[in-house]
């Protein structure tokens, strides 16, 4: 049968998601799990999003706007920009797969960073594009390492900023001079899904960038800080030439009815995005406290998650928080053996996830 398929598929290793709880629960027999592997918000979806999804449940008959008209015009009036400066998906991957089919040829390549978001590179290899990887710097991206990876060849580069498995950020003084020296052909994507989290001064204001007229693609999405993961709905900003040559590559259709409806609202729910920010400000510094107190090492984060150094075989510390009920990211898959990633969740989710690493990690008598 192999033969049959594209041999760029079969060369994919493909992307393994966060186990789910419900699998969990059944395989292990458990009543209660939490899960702390997919950075997603512990606090639900706002709740003006779910208002809005029963109002248009009536509406599934029909397909969903097209052109999501009335949500870029939102976002538009959010951002005091144009419609046409938004791009909608499902999800920031379709986003990722649309923006290498609009702009990169066969024969073009692609720079990020090694030890990022995988669906870069698992999309490109997909789509028989090459891609080029710059090896992180003290867990951070290294720009001027990729800077030189770039040629004449390269159409997109992919900046995770907040980087997704670390959490580390690159700074407005370091985009300042990568974009000085890159190549005038080359597309810089800034992938900000964790943008909502960010509690440091000099992190680069993209649509700065974006007003002085760079070519630059920002990646926003709603299943993080606003609770709509499982609505899979996110977005481009971009200058309108290329969002509408993107737009001849997105399939009709593309986000549904309800997550249109819920995107409109959530924007408008400042109250429950301020929750969510506060608790996850706070619930960070709890884990970084007794992480320090079991004498573990980890990566200051800018997200939701935090990249901790359990000092044994991730994979196993995996399988034994299992046990406990607790669903954390083992990170062999991104090359780092020794390290879990946790998602910060709720007081009690925190404290019973702290509780769970501990008696992992704790050698018995």
């Amino acid at each position: 049968m192999n033969t049959l398929v594209r041999k760029s598929v079969l060369d994919v290793k493909p992307y393994v998601p966060g186990k789910p709880i419900e699998e969990t629960k059944r395989q292990l027999g458990l009543k209660e799990v939490i899960k702390l592997a997919s950075n997603e918000n512990p606090f639900g979806p706002s709740p003006k999003a779910v208002e809005a999804m029963k109002k248009s449940l009536a509406g599934v008959n029909r397909y969903p706007d097209a052109q999501g008209y009335y949500l870029k015009k939102r976002l538009a009036r959010h951002f005091g920009l144009l419609a046409e400066n938004f791009l909608l998906g499902n999800g920031s991957d379709e986003i990722i797969d649309i923006l290498i089919k609009t702009f990169v040829e066969t024969d073009e390549n692609i720079v990020t960073s090694d030890t990022t978001f995988l669906e870069y590179e698992i999309i490109a290899q997909v789509n028989s594009r090459k891609v080029k990887k710059a090896p992180l710097r003290y867990f951070k991206y290294d720009l001027g390492a990729m800077l030189k990876l770039v040629d004449k060849k390269t159409k997109l580069v992919f900046i995770a900023n907040p980087n997704n498995p670390t959490g580390t950020y690159v700074t407005k003084y370091e985009v300042a001079d990568f974009l000085k020296a890159l190549p005038g052909q080359a597309i810089v994507v800034f992938d900000e899904a964790y943008n909502t989290f960010i509690d440091v001064d000099d992190y680069p204001d993209s649509l700065d960038y974006l007003r002085r007229k760079n070519k630059v693609v920002i990646l926003r999405t709603f299943s993080k800080a606003y609770g709509l993961a499982g609505l899979r709905l996110g977005y481009a900003i971009a200058d309108p030439q290329l969002i509408s040559y993107m737009e001849r590559v997105r399939q009709p259709f593309n986000v549904n009815i309800l997550a249109q409806a819920a995107g409109l609202a959530a924007i408008d729910d400042k109250d429950f995005l301020k929750k969510t920010r506060r608790m996850t400000l706070e619930g960070k510094d709890f884990i970084y406290r007794e992480l320090s107190k079991m004498g573990l090492g980890y990566v200051p984060s800018a997200a939701n998650f935090i990249l901790i150094d359990v000092e044994k075989d991730s994979r196993e510390v995996f399988k034994s928080m299992l046990k406990f009920g607790v669903i954390v990211r083992e990170m062999s898959q991104y090359g780092l053996k020794n390290f879990i990633r946790l998602t910060i969740g709720s007081q009690k989710e925190n404290r019973r996830a702290i509780s769970a690493l501990r008696k992992v990690l704790t050698p018995r008598a």
